[in-house]
């Protein structure tokens, strides 16, 4: 699989990243115990994904209340890897209700002790002595840039983690950030779909009266690529939504071009959704989640076709469900 340089790192990471939220069992209770069959499923979920050539597995700390870290780490016993032959990313800042004390509201924390200890649990549950990347889950309203400055410069200096990143942060907020830390920050994840491509939109909806533009995310696209950060696309499949056919309007359009494609290319659906993805020259780097060895090979077939700027543009506009001029 072709590789890419994750911002302005030294990484050179798979073009498709390896989503672990699905990993750890159905439930989402940190109290409930992980099971022998959780730690098989995600052993082979792994297995599949490094055949495939993907070798950045993507993670947080809220992610089946740390039972997804926990059943990665078991791929260590299974002498499935090296840890230096593979990129480890996990991200922090979400608390949810009761996580403080029982009837505390949820809330986002990025605070200089909660980035700390959300460090040091992290690298506890994964079995290993680094992360590579370190990700702001989402922005915080209360966010003190000196703490968050302190924090990354503690960790980068101990070796607990080599870079850092954000997730669902605006440009501005980046810049915030930015202009207190002592090294460029590599990638910003985002959710980017054919039915959630609002990054997309704005820039086409300039000045536009066909198509009048929400301007919420102030250009951070086109922001990302000018400062060299690795735009990471989360739930690029739009969280199976597509491929369950829930409901033939808004989608029907859309439905049908991605299966045209398909039976056009001779791959899954899943390969036409994460190629339109791939097919920006941002670079962009999807994550992928599913856990099924045969699903995850069809979504890897999208890194072995290049879509033509019209059928871009065809299926962007059916997951609009309008057309674009």
């Amino acid at each position: 699989m072709e590789k890419i340089k994750l911002g302005k790192s030294e990484l050179e990471v798979s073009r498709l990243a390896f989503g672990c939220m699905g990993l750890g069992g159905a439930s989402w209770n940190k109290e409930d115990l992980l099971t022998k069959e959780d730690e098989l499923v995600a052993i082979r979920a792994v297995e599949t994904a490094l055949e495939q050539g993907i070798n950045f597995f993507d993670h947080a700390d809220i992610y089946k209340g740390g039972k997804s870290e926990q059943a990665f780490s078991s791929i260590w016993e299974a002498n499935l890897v090296d840890r230096e032959s593979i990129y480890l990313q996990s991200k922090c800042g979400i608390r949810f209700a009761d996580d403080v004390f029982l009837g505390s509201a949820p809330h986002y924390d990025l605070s200089y002790d909660y980035i700390m200890k959300s460090v040091d649990d992290i690298l506890k549950r994964l079995k290993t002595d680094y992360l590579d990347t370190l990700l702001l889950h989402r922005p915080d309203a209360l966010i003190e840039p000196e703490e968050v400055a302190r924090a990354f410069r503690e960790l980068k200096e101990s070796q607990k983690v080599r870079y850092f990143g954000v997730s669902n942060h605006n440009a501005a907020q980046i810049e915030l950030l930015q202009s207190y830390l002592d090294e460029p920050l590599v990638t910003n994840q985002l959710e980017l779909s054919l039915v959630q491509s609002n990054l997309i939109d704005e820039g086409l909806n300039v000045n536009s009266l066909v198509n009048p533009g929400d301007y919420r995310n102030h250009g951070t696209l086109e922001y990302c690529r000018l400062h060299q950060l690795t735009v990471q696309a989360w739930s690029p499949l739009a969280g199976g939504l597509l491929a369950k056919g829930e409901g033939k309007e808004p989608y029907a359009q859309l439905i049908q071009t991605i299966e045209q494609y398909a039976r056009e290319y001779g791959v899954s659906a899943e390969a036409i959704m994460i190629a339109w993805v791939l097919r920006h020259p941002a670079q962009i780097q999807p994550v992928v989640g599913t856990k099924t060895p045969d699903r995850l090979k069809a979504v890897c077939e999208a890194t072995q076709i290049t879509l033509t700027k019209e059928q871009w543009y065809r299926l962007y506009n059916s997951g609009l469900g309008k057309v674009l001029l």
